[in-house]
């Protein structure tokens, strides 16, 4: 059971969660996914990072574990999204996607 309020995860949480979807990452393999993604929009520092990856982590939608059999130089600590955190980011994917269908019934954005 994750420990967030009802609703909407935090603009940076539902970022690192993303970035952690596909593959475990470690803390600067997030931030550069982040940042990549965003188009330089979010930018994630390394003190807020890891501040919330271990709130996260408390959440239960993350956890630390082993990153590649050959880790690069400095062994960094790995994360991996747990099935609790793609439900999360997946309910909040949808709840964003629900806003963009109302922007583009408004014929505020274009039909792609």
């Amino acid at each position: 059971m994750t420990a967030r309020r009802e609703g909407a995860l935090p603009p940076h949480w539902f970022q690192i969660l993303l970035a952690l979807a596909d593959d475990a990452r470690h803390g600067a393999g997030i931030m550069q996914e982040v940042l990549d993604r965003t188009g330089g929009l979010m930018r994630l520092w390394p003190g807020m990072l890891y501040r919330n990856l271990r709130q996260l982590e408390t959440a239960g939608l993350i956890v630390e574990g082993p990153g590649p059999a050959t880790p690069e130089a400095g062994n960094p600590r790995y994360f991996r999204i747990t099935a609790a955190g793609k439900r999360e980011c997946a309910a909040e994917a949808r709840r964003l996607a629900s806003f963009v269908a109302a922007a583009r019934q408004k014929k505020l954005l274009g039909r792609r």
